[in-house]
C-alpha cells in the first residue's frame, strides 16, 4: 500500500534547509510557498530555528497570518522573541488573533510591558481582546495561565433540538470538541455532555435530563501540576476551569498538559544533574556558569571534607593498613551510586503521585532492599580483596563497611526527597551532586571507622 505524506515522520535534513535558502536568496516566493505547504506547521517552525534571522523574518512574512501564527507557537523561545520584536504591534496582533486564546496571551506574555498593550490595543476582534486580557491576569503556573476560553457549552433548559443549533454556531471558534459542558443560568457547572447521549436523544428532551453530573473540573488557581496529575489520573483531554462560585472559565485541553509535563521533567532532569536554573545550550557562558556552579562549589567543599577526614585517619593508621586507601574511591562511588538510585525512584513517585503511605514504610523497605544488594556486592568484593591478600581480617573490614555504607545511603537517598516533598521543596534536587556528595562524605567515615574497628588499629 502507497504511503502518504502524513504517514512520514519528518526528517530536517541539510538537503531541505539549503533547498530554502535558496529560494529565499532568489525571491522566488511562489516555488517557496508551495515547497512549505507541504509541512504542518510545527515542521516550519523546525525549518525556521536553522534559518537565519533574516531568512525566518521573510518567511513569516510571506506566509498567510493562519499559518504564521501556528508557526510562531511552535518556534524556540528565543527565536519567537527575536521575530516579534521586528514585527510591528500590528502584525503581531494579526497572527495572536488567529490563536486560540490560551496560545495568544502565551505569546502577548512574553513581551515587553509596554509592547503587550500595544499589541492588545491593535486587536480588532473585542471580545478575544477581552478574553486575552483575562488569561493574561493569572500566573503562568496555574490553572488560569493554562485554560483557553474557546469551549463548547449549553444550558439544561435547552432542549436537544435547540442544543444542536446552538451547538452549531459555538463550534466554528473551537479546534477540536473534546467535551461540551451543562451550565444553569448563573454559567455555573452543572454537569458534561457527550455527543453521543447527544444525537441520540429526542428533540424534545431537555439537555438536563440527558447530561451527566459527575465531570472533573479544577479551579483556576490550582496549580498547573496537579492539573495535569488529575488529567493524567483520569485519562481526559480535556477538563473545564472553574472559579471559587463555580463558574466555568475555561478548559484545560491536554496538548497544554504535555508542555506542563515537559516543562517539569526538563527541570527535574536539570536539577538532578546539579544546574539550578532553567538554561539551555545555546545560552551564554555567564548565565550557564550561573546555572552550573553553586553545585559545582559544594562538590568543592564535599571534596574538601573528605580530604580532611582521610587525612585525619591516614595520621592513625598504621602503614601496613594504608592500604585501606585503595579502596576509598571503591566505597564513596558506591555510596553515590546508591544514593542516587534510591533518590531517583522516590522523586518518580513523587512527580507521578505514586508514593503512598509513612515515610517510616518507605525507609524500611529501602533499608531491606539495600541491605540484600549490600550483602550480594560485599561477598564479592570479599572474595576479591581475601584472594589479592590473603588477610582474612582486611577483607572482612572492606566487605562490611559495603554492605554499612550501601544502607545508609540507601536511607539517605530515600529520606531526603521525601522531607524536601514534605517541606514544599522540589525534591528532583535530591538527585544530583547534592546526594552524591554527602553519601561520599558519609561512606568515607563509615568504611575508615568500621576498618579501624575490626582491625583494632
Amino acid at each position: 500500500m502507497e504511503e502518504t505524506q502524513e504517514n512520514i515522520l519528518f526528517q530536517l535534513t541539510d538537503e531541505l534547509i539549503e533547498k530554502a535558502k535558496v529560494l529565499i536568496s532568489n525571491n522566488d516566493d511562489t516555488s517557496l510557498k508551495v515547497f512549505l505547504n507541504e509541512f504542518h506547521y510545527a515542521d516550519i517552525a523546525e525549518i525556521l530555528d536553522e534559518l537565519s534571522f533574516d531568512e525566518a523574518i521573510y518567511i513569516i512574512k510571506l506566509l498567510d497570518s493562519e499559518t504564521t501564527s501556528d508557526v510562531l507557537t511552535e518556534l524556540d523561545e528565543d527565536v519567537r522573541e527575536k521575530i516579534l520584536g521586528n514585527l510591528s504591534a500590528k502584525e503581531i496582533a494579526e497572527e495572536v488573533e488567529e490563536l486560540d486564546t490560551d496560545d495568544a496571551a502565551d505569546i502577548i506574555a512574553e513581551l515587553p510591558e509596554e509592547r503587550q498593550e500595544a499589541v492588545i490595543s491593535q486587536i480588532e476582534d473585542q471580545e478575544h481582546k477581552a478574553e486575552i486580557q483575562e488569561l493574561l491576569t493569572y500566573d503562568d503556573d496555574t490553572a488560569g495561565g493554562l485554560m483557553a476560553k474557546e469551549l463548547v457549552k449549553v444550558y439544561g433548559t435547552w432542549t436537544v433540538a435547540g442544543c444542536i443549533r446552538r451547538i452549531r454556531g459555538q463550534a466554528k471558534d473551537v479546534n477540536r470538541v473534546h467535551s461540551i459542558y451543562v451550565v444553569s443560568k448563573d454559567e455555573k457547572l452543572i454537569g458534561r455532555l457527550s455527543l453521543k447521549d447527544l444525537i441520540t436523544a429526542k428533540s424534545e428532551e431537555k439537555i438536563a435530563d440527558i447530561s451527566k453530573s459527575n465531570v472533573d473540573w479544577v479551579n483556576v488557581n490550582d496549580d498547573a501540576e496537579d492539573v495535569a496529575k488529575v488529567m493524567a489520573k483520569y485519562d481526559l483531554e480535556a477538563i473545564p476551569v472553574v472559579d471559587d462560585e463555580q463558574t466555568l472559565l475555561g478548559r484545560i485541553t491536554i496538548d497544554d498538559i504535555v508542555d506542563v509535563l515537559k516543562e517539569e521533567a526538563e527541570k527535574d532532569y536539570q536539577l538532578a544533574a546539579g544546574i539550578t536554573q532553567d538554561v539551555d545550550s545555546d545560552d551564554s557562558i555567564i548565565e550557564l556558569t550561573r546555572a552550573r556552579l553553586p553545585w559545582l562549589f559544594l562538590g568543592l567543599l564535599g571534596g574538601i571534607g573528605a580530604f580532611i577526614i582521610m587525612y585525619y585517619f591516614e595520621k592513625k593508621l598504621p602503614e601496613e593498613a594504608i592500604i585501606l586507601f585503595l579502596f576509598t574511591p571503591l566505597i564513596a562511588a558506591m555510596a553515590g551510586n546508591v544514593g542516587v538510585q534510591s533518590s531517583a525512584i522516590i522523586v518518580q513517585g513523587l512527580a507521578n503521585d505514586d508514593v503512598k503511605g509513612s515515610i517510616n514504610s518507605r525507609l524500611i523497605k529501602e533499608m531491606f532492599l539495600a541491605t540484600l544488594n549490600g550483602l550480594i556486592l560485599s561477598i564479592f568484593l570479599f572474595l576479591f580483596v581475601f584472594v589479592w591478600k590473603q588477610e582474612f581480617n582486611l577483607a572482612l573490614a572492606i566487605s562490611i563497611s559495603l554492605v554499612v555504607v550501601i544502607i545508609v545511603a540507601g536511607l539517605i537517598g530515600t529520606f531526603v526527597p521525601l522531607f524536601l516533598d514534605k517541606r514544599g521543596i522540589d525534591p528532583a534536587i535530591a538527585t544530583g551532586p547534592f546526594i552524591t556528595t554527602s553519601n561520599d562524605i558519609f561512606g568515607i567515615v563509615i568504611y575508615l571507622m568500621i576498618a579501624k574497628l575490626i582491625l583494632g588499629i
